[in-house]
């Protein structure tokens, strides 16, 4: 348990997802921008981005980038070149500062902080624009390990490459999915919805945090 003077917490890491919680969706809001721009069903498009992402070993560092392009200009008949496509993804991550400011305390007062990712090399191009990783203990993403958070052994390796055990870790994401199968293997979890309900849960389990 992580003790500092007055404040005892109940977790000792907490491990954040980057689209949806510490930024903005830019994965499935880009997918939506390029859904629309080509007059096709949104739903169907960003459905079919997440299963090709997959599909095509991209997310897990199996495929490259090209071949996930390809792959969505096949199956939907849009005709983006993947420079373009890119970049309407990419430039809906916005990180969120006052997240930001979350993981910041929780470092001060001595919990592992770290990211947990099912992303691409994106999220290194991310760092490059943003200078993320240089506010974490850890970066777990699932292009370098080649696993996706989709297999819960991914999550037991995670506990172990930090020498705790899963209980011992909270992990924060905003599909419920994944929050269920890092539950599955121990992980404490909380299913990111909005600010508000974020902040109380911190509460409960670093009683006094700000």
């Amino acid at each position: 348990m992580v003790n500092t003077p007055g404040r005892t917490c109940s977790v000792d890491a907490v491990l954040f997802d980057f689209g949806g919680v510490l930024a903005d969706e830019g994965f499935v809001n880009g997918l939506a921008a390029i859904a629309r721009k080509y007059g096709i069903d949104k739903d169907r498009f960003v459905s079919l981005g997440h299963e090709l992402v997959h599909e095509t070993g991209y997310v897990t560092g199996r495929g490259k980038e090209a071949d996930y392009w390809e792959a969505i200009r096949k199956s939907s008949g849009i005709n983006g070149d993947d420079d373009t496509l890119r970049r309407e993804i990419l430039t809906r991550f916005v990180p969120r500062p006052w997240m930001f400011g979350w993981v910041d305390r929780l470092r001060t007062m001595g919990l592992i902080t770290a990211i947990l990712s099912d992303q691409t090399n994106w999220l290194d191009e991310l760092d490059a624009r943003y200078d993320l990783f240089g506010r974490f203990d850890l970066v777990f993403n699932s292009f370098h390990m080649g696993k996706s958070k989709k297999e819960p052994s991914h999550f037991a390796d995670v506990a172990q490459m930090m020498d705790l055990n899963p209980e011992k870790c909270l992990f924060v994401d905003d599909r419920e999915e994944n929050c269920a199968i890092a539950a599955s293997v121990g992980f404490k979890t909380f299913w990111y919805r909005n600010r508000e309900s974020f902040e109380k849960e911190m509460n409960i389990y670093c009683p006094g945090i700000h």
